[in-house]
């Protein structure tokens, strides 16, 4: 009985680790983009902090009540447009957080390009 009760413990762990990994790996992935993205800002950490969550929360819901995935390269034109409305709508979230619709269109672009070379999503 013991045994039951600390594999639950240990994939109750693993699973809150995998959320931190992929709420660090939606920061970075984030940073990077408004960097290269002309008319994309994030003023600050906490900015970028709260965005990374905001972003993950509306791509799992996104995927929940849809199925549709918002990956620029993994769904074609759907996923591509999916993630430049992620990308856009999370500015009305976050303060410190400011894109407009063509910055959201490259965005999106460099989102895919940078979220395929930076794992983050396995295991989710």
């Amino acid at each position: 009985m013991s045994e039951v009760q600390g594999n639950s413990t240990k994939s109750g762990a693993s699973t809150v680790w995998q959320v931190i990994g992929r709420l660090v790996a939606a920061a970075v992935v984030l940073a990077i983009t408004a960097f290269f993205t002309p008319g994309f800002t994030i003023n600050n950490f906490w900015a970028l902090a709260i965005a990374a969550v905001v972003l993950t929360v509306i791509d799992y819901l996104v995927i929940k009540f849809t199925g549709l995935h918002a990956s620029p390269f993994g769904k074609g034109f759907v996923g591509f447009a999916l993630a430049a409305i992620i990308l856009y709508v999370t500015q009305f979230f976050v303060a410190g957080y400011s894109i407009s619709w063509m910055a959201a269109i490259i965005g999106a672009l460099i989102y895919g390009v940078v979220d395929y070379f930076i794992p983050g999503n396995q295991g989710m």
